[in-house]
């Protein structure tokens, strides 16, 4: 796969809705990883699919009834709160 399965222009656009800045250098690197990755996820298509029934193993553990943080505790690392509340960014 060829370097053009991504555009700059692409990676421009995915990076302004994560509200990502880029410069143009670290737009050129994430165009190339882009397509090595794309190129990676058609190598994997080309896989064999194998037959074969899936051993099922029930992997969940029963549940145990601890005791929980106050909130005092619970709050302590948060880098920042409100009224009791852990307090994250806004959300436009």
């Amino acid at each position: 796969m060829s370097d053009d399965a991504v555009s700059p222009e692409e990676v421009r656009h995915v990076a302004e809705l994560a509200r990502v800045g880029l410069e143009n250098d670290e737009v050129d690197q994430f165009t190339r990883q882009f397509a090595d990755i794309l190129e990676y996820f058609e190598t994997l298509d080309e896989v064999p699919e194998v037959d074969r029934e899936a051993d099922l193993v029930n992997v969940m553990r029963p549940d145990e009834e601890r005791d929980s943080l106050d909130s005092e505790e619970a709050l302590r690392n948060a880098p920042e709160t409100e009224d009791g509340y852990f307090k994250g960014p806004n959300v436009s």
